[in-house]
């Protein structure tokens, strides 16, 4: 069995880690959190564009036909990077 990352899911990986790195910084983060949505919706925007509220979801409705990796990826990424918009409430869950 194989158990390295596929290209794509690398090139996830590293737009993520990429994004978060540059566009989400440490204060930036804290005003959000005190904001009066928690969040940003600039960013949430963002993830729409980059696929990755389709990304579980089958093709036939939309979706990108990702898989459990692909969702792991993407919650691990962010987790990492703090993010506060709800992606785990609005598309995992």
């Amino acid at each position: 069995m194989d158990f390295n990352y596929t290209d794509e899911q690398n090139a996830l990986r590293d737009t993520l880690t990429r994004f978060i790195t540059k566009d989400y910084p440490f204060e930036a983060r804290r005003a959000l959190a005190k904001s009066a949505e928690g969040f940003s919706r600039a960013h949430w925007k963002q993830f729409a564009d980059l696929g990755l509220l389709a990304l579980p979801f089958p093709e036939d409705f939309g979706g990108m036909n990702g898989n459990a990796v692909d969702t792991m990826l993407v919650m691990e990424t962010f987790g990492r990077g703090l993010v506060l918009e709800p992606y785990l409430a609005t598309v995992v869950v």
